[in-house]
């Protein structure tokens, strides 16, 4: 392997915007169950979700998402800029393999923590969001493991957060999340506010100092109790 090749890729994003990053990664069940209502209500929560984000000027230029779905594994689009972010319609089908996109979302994630210590950009601690309506329909156990070891306080890896939608097996999602941070119910299909409640967390994110302790606003309004 060359020097060059062990070089990791800095885009011109970094350099023209070297404000410190925040960045969520998105993991989105998208198998065959959610078809119908629960599909067409995710698109729009995440059409809310954007909008939001672009209507904070910093947010806009710190918070960096990007969008993996299963059902099957698929990266729809990688760590961008809120306002340069686009999320497309999503389609029903297909099984859940969960436990697959966990390990492949969090292996983007290390890549891209790597690009940003490459261009000397500082990063807050990432958040990774799941949100299914079912269960792994895979092998999940090593994708628990990492979850478990990099969401704790003391390694302070990524902040994990899983949301259950109605017929979500909320057992096997408490045995994937970090103890310190359990799954949360949606209730209905609550989306909308969900990714409100989304935007406005990563935005209070944004305006603090990395390494900074922010208190999150409470889920009301979308968690299920």
């Amino acid at each position: 392997m060359s020097f060059s090749d062990q070089i990791p890729f800095v885009p011109p994003s970094l350099i023209e915007n070297p404000e410190p990053r925040c960045p969520c990664l998105l993991l989105l069940d998208t198998s065959g169950s959610m078809n119908g209502r629960p599909i067409a209500a995710l698109n729009d929560g995440l059409r809310t979700f954007r909008e939001e984000l672009t209507g904070d000027a910093m947010a806009s230029q710190r918070v960096e998402v990007a969008m993996m779905t299963f059902g099957p594994v698929n990266v729809l689009s990688d760590f961008e800029t809120a306002d340069v972010f686009q999320p497309p319609t999503l389609q029903a089908g297909g099984d859940t393999p969960m436990g697959s996109a966990i390990m492949q979302g969090l292996d983007m994630l290390e890549t891209r923590k790597g690009i940003y210590k490459h261009a000397g950009v500082a990063y807050y601690r990432p958040w990774v969001f799941l949100i299914t309506d079912g269960a792994p329909t895979d092998s999940y156990a090593a994708a628990a493991e990492r979850v478990r070891q990099g969401d704790n306080p003391e390694r302070k890896a990524f902040s994990f957060f899983a949301v259950g939608v109605e017929g979500a097996d909320m057992s096997k999602l408490g045995q994937i999340c970090s103890p310190s941070r359990p799954p949360l119910k949606l209730q209905g299909l609550s989306f909308r506010e969900l990714f409100t409640w989304l935007s406005s967390s990563l935005g209070g994110v944004a305006r603090s100092q990395p390494g900074q302790l922010v208190a999150l606003p409470p889920p009301s309004g979308w968690s299920a109790v």
